[in-house]
């Protein structure tokens, strides 16, 4: 199995660690754009919103990202998994698109649901 994290977060980071299968790949980035060109037969893409956010607390940055993903000829394929902002972080607004968030984490996130994650495809 093919994973791909999108991340800034050390924590999150650290989560991964011993959650996947040592088959298992997993590649993380700090920046969506390379990301979604690692997207080449991955089974799951988690992205951390925050990551995506070019200003704080502004979701313009997760609406950009959504949009190259949905336009990407290859990551358009590949299962969302949202990591949303801590529940005291507040955001201008949420966009929604239709049918783009396979699932929806909360955090903080842990190697318990990473290890779960990795189980639905």
């Amino acid at each position: 199995m093919k994973f791909i994290l999108i991340t800034k977060d050390a924590e999150i980071t650290k989560a991964t660690e011993g959650a996947f299968q040592p088959e298992d790949e997993l590649l993380i980035f700090s920046d969506w754009a390379p990301a979604l060109e690692a997207c080449e037969d991955a089974d799951l893409l988690f992205v951390d919103l925050l990551a995506t956010l070019e200003k704080p607390h502004k979701i313009a940055g997760y609406e950009r990202f959504a949009e190259a993903k949905m336009d990407h000829p290859v990551a358009s394929a590949t299962p969302l998994v949202l990591i949303s902002a801590p529940d005291d972080y507040e955001l201008d607004f949420m966009a929604g698109f239709p049918n783009f968030v396979f699932a929806h984490l909360r955090r903080p996130v842990t190697y318990k649901i990473f290890r779960r994650a990795s189980t639905w495809v």
